[in-house]
């Protein structure tokens, strides 16, 4: 390890509810425990509830505009002066929409930058099929991501994509989950469970009707662009009875839900491509709380469950697709079992404690 005095002074951007971005929170205490002096900065909305104690140092902006073009102008402006005025060895934009103002005030201060891709941030479906703000954002990725020397994202296809594109070596640290053998004890019940955000692209228009021949509820934890149309789709199937909508949870909270959750839900669209690439926090948060899943036969998620079978893949994501699979899982006690036993295996493995150890190599190669 680096002498402490020696240990940089590092920021970190992102366009979320501090209190809730997982990610960032594993990252943020892994560097804080390891000796750097961190701070993470974020948003504040008319809702958002007191920032939770970390090990870290929080920063929000308070933000007057909601989303669309203007909350990422309004939020770029008063990201730029913040950091301008503070000081820094070096500053981490989170995706695109916090990297203008991180690759301006390294310019200007001289100092180290890097980029943590969490997706292929243009590939998202909200983005590419938006035509006008799809050419928006890859601008912008063409502007700024050359000029970050230093870059990480989740997976090994994502980066290679990157590497492509632009030429830059990209490191990987994948959204593994923390190791919490307690956990894995709760008592199991009989729901099945998605969480993270209520986004497009996440497969609520098959998810939901599917809940017609389903007999056990649905528990979604999570808000996000599809909330309103989830919530109408659940009143338009006549399955609102079987859909509980909790809202955001905290991390604590949620992993309590996670732990006593039967089956878990990781399913993506492949036309977007970011989908379709990805590696979520979720089917990691389900693989430490034993919880065995139903997920996207995509190529990430395929290697990790062919290595160790955890969940039910699924290529046919249509509603009677989903509902079989499910049922089968939810009658099928001793597939369940076998698919519970080799999460808990797994999970011993393939868990944060091990992956900072990457993070970790990665920052002081940098800064030592």
């Amino acid at each position: 390890m680096l002498k402490k005095s020696h240990l940089p002074v590092l920021y970190f951007t992102v366009t979320t509810d501090l209190n809730y971005d997982q990610r960032m929170i594993r990252i943020c205490s892994s560097l804080a425990n390891a000796g750097f002096t961190v701070t993470l900065v974020g948003i504040s909305k008319s809702d958002s509830v007191a920032l939770q104690p970390r090990t870290y140092h929080q920063k929000r902006i308070r933000m007057m505009s909601r989303k669309g073009f203007f909350f990422y102008t309004e939020y770029n402006i008063r990201l730029f002066f913040l950091l301008l005025f503070k000081r820094m060895d070096g500053i981490c934009a989170i995706d695109l929409d916090s990297i203008l103002p991180c690759l301006l005030v390294s310019k200007i201060k001289g100092i180290k930058r890097i980029y943590d891709a969490h997706e292929l941030f243009c590939e998202m479906k909200e983005i590419v099929s938006r035509p006008r703000i799809y050419r928006f954002w890859k601008r912008i990725e063409k502007l700024a991501v050359p000029q970050f020397k230093n870059a990480y994202t989740v997976n090994r296809p994502i980066a290679e994509a990157f590497e492509k594109m632009y030429s830059r070596p990209f490191a990987v640290i994948r959204n593994l989950a923390v190791y919490n053998p307690a956990l894995q004890y709760a008592k199991k019940e009989k729901f099945i469970l998605y969480q993270g955000a209520l986004n497009e692209g996440r497969c609520f228009e098959t998810l939901i009707p599917a809940m017609q021949w389903i007999e056990a509820p649905l528990v979604i934890c999570g808000e996000g662009n599809f909330s309103d149309q989830a919530r109408l789709l659940a009143a338009k199937y006549g399955v609102s009875d079987k859909i509980i909508f909790k809202g955001k949870l905290l991390p604590a909270e949620l992993s309590l839900q996670t732990a006593k959750a039967y089956i878990g839900i990781t399913l993506f669209e492949k036309e977007s491509q970011s989908n379709y690439w990805s590696l979520a926090n979720r089917f990691f948060d389900y693989l430490q709380s034993g919880t065995p899943q139903l997920v996207v036969d995509y190529p990430v998620y395929r290697e990790i469950n062919n290595s160790c079978n955890i969940g039910v893949l699924i290529k046919d994501i249509s509603a009677a697709s989903i509902a079989r699979h499910l049922n089968d899982l939810l009658l099928d006690e001793e597939k369940w079992l076998q698919l519970h036993h080799n999460c808990l295996q797994l999970s011993k493995t393939l868990n944060w404690q091990e992956e900072e150890k990457t993070l970790l190599a990665f920052y002081k190669q940098i800064f030592g």
